[in-house]
């Protein structure tokens, strides 16, 4: 494949300058997404009822997101980037008009399914552009101009949330998305032009429909079971069933596909595998964080949404912070080596979060959140930049996706197991009103979330060893 765009230089005034804008612009998008509405959800809550069901906000467009990914991957390989994120774009537009104008908390449950598959374009497909016009060396400084996106948004989007929720205006969450994909989708058109090879596909309805099924049981039976009914009951038992089998149909079915939505051949090769597992395990550590901590400032102490927010906002600044540096590390030190010292202070703030939420603060949930992010910072990008430098173009789209697929995988199942622990706990308490009762299921939440970054530590020590010497100077 080749593009339009000149390779000689870097930066938003450069001849890739106007497409790397319009990928920033798109990567808001979902950054955003990411802080702005977990502060509002007891202003929600407190508007369409059910806190036990909050947890389906999240969940939902995690599980769109996650089963969507590899799909629009598959297709970038055959039919080209630009097609798939402008759809993307187009149906994460959708989705936010509609989840501002929802009626109850099932219709926006229902809605963010639809955001969520518009997310499941954007995120892989930007990753994916940049991958394809920069090099290795130059992705190292282009990270920083990407970072730099989420330290706005990081600071933008719980302030807005925050703000939206004081002024019991939280439908404005929703809407302020609808200028941001108007202006992303314009650049992208006018800016971003690519030439592929058009060829005939065949599309995996079988992989598609048996990967939705299998996550949807176990997502379901996860976050309904000891609420909704009992743990061992005949409902837990189909989920958990229905999921389980599902999933392995959908293994055989993918080594048999001709063109597999999710190719688990990539999963024999040891770098894509273990950075694809430490995708999951970055999704479900930062989920269970993001989504929970806000709940337990405000179900806690009582203290505002926007400061709240505000709390959790320090692990997405912290994350760009580490990220935009982290190329200079790698470069000199390999990936390997940088993922592990990323993911090392990752699982020690994550201990140490869990170790002082029996007592309350905002200011010590700031300084963890922000020493976490800070960490995961210099562990998602270089195993994400590894993964792709290891492929050439017909491959690089599938890599991605299966890398984007996992972290949503990991933080849709992540929301789940963290939600149905904390709904457990809830349930043998004072209730969602009781603070004491609210503090006790958090404290379980960041334990479970500390052993989800025990365990990442673990995998990333079986990458291979590398020098980024190793990869190809140009992206093929």
């Amino acid at each position: 494949m080749t593009t339009s765009v000149d390779r000689a230089s870097i930066g938003l005034r450069s001849e890739r300058g106007p497409v790397l804008g319009a990928l920033m612009l798109a990567t808001g998008l979902i950054a955003i997404d990411a802080t702005i509405l977990a502060t509002a959800v007891p202003s929600i809550v407190r508007d369409l009822g059910s806190y036990q069901q909050f947890p389906w906000l999240f969940s939902v467009y995690l599980l769109a997101q996650a089963v969507s990914v590899p799909i629009y991957s598959r297709f970038a390989d055959t039919v080209g980037r630009k097609p798939i994120i402008m759809l993307g774009i187009g149906l994460f537009l959708l989705g936010s008009i509609l989840c501002g104008f929802a009626w109850s908390m099932g219709a926006l449950i229902v809605f963010r399914i639809v955001q969520g598959i518009g997310a499941g374009a954007v995120a892989p497909m930007s990753m994916t552009i940049v991958g394809d016009i920069y090099t290795v060396a130059e992705r190292a400084k282009v990270q920083g101009y990407i970072a730099s996106v989420w330290a706005i948004s990081s600071v933008v989007g719980p302030a807005l949330g925050g703000v939206f929720a004081q002024l019991d205006a939280w439908r404005w969450i929703f809407w302020i998305n609808v200028p941001l994909c108007l202006l992303a989708a314009w650049m992208l058109l006018r800016r971003y032009t690519e030439k592929t090879e058009k060829r005939r596909h065949r599309i995996d309805y079988a992989g598609a429909v048996l990967l939705t099924v299998g996550l949807t049981g176990v997502i379901l039976g996860l976050l309904e079971g000891g609420s909704a009914w009992a743990w061992l009951s005949l409902p837990s038992a189909l989920c958990f069933g229905v999921g389980v089998v599902a999933l392995v149909a959908f293994g055989i079915v993918e080594r048999r596909a001709a063109e597999p939505i999710v190719d688990l051949r990539l999963a024999s090769r040891r770098l894509i595998l273990t950075t694809t597992i430490i995708s999951l395990g970055i999704g479900a550590l930062m989920i269970g964080v993001t989504s929970f901590a806000p709940a337990y400032l405000e179900g806690s102490i009582g203290i505002a949404p926007l400061l709240s927010g505000l709390a959790v906002a320090a692990l997405t600044l912290g994350w760009p912070i580490s990220a935009a540096n982290a190329g200079r590390l790698y470069l000199r030190i390999g990936f390997r080596r940088t993922a592990l010292i990323g993911l090392t202070i990752a699982s020690v703030a994550a201990i140490a979060l869990a170790a002082v939420a029996s007592w309350p603060n905002p200011f010590v949930v700031a300084g963890i959140a922000f020493v976490l992010g800070f960490g995961l910072g210099w562990s998602a990008a270089p195993t994400l930049i590894a993964a792709q430098a290891s492929v050439g173009w017909g491959e690089r789209g599938a890599v991605t996706g299966m890398n984007a697929f996992a972290r949503s995988a990991g933080s849709a199942v992540g929301v789940a197991v963290f939600g149905a622990i904390s709904n457990a706990v809830i349930a043998r308490g004072a209730g969602a009103d009781d603070p004491a009762t609210i503090v006790s299921a958090s404290v379980w939440v960041f334990i479970a979330a500390a052993v989800v970054g025990v365990l990442t530590l673990v995998v990333a020590f079986f990458m291979p060893r590398d020098t980024v010497e190793e990869y190809s100077a140009e992206p093929a």
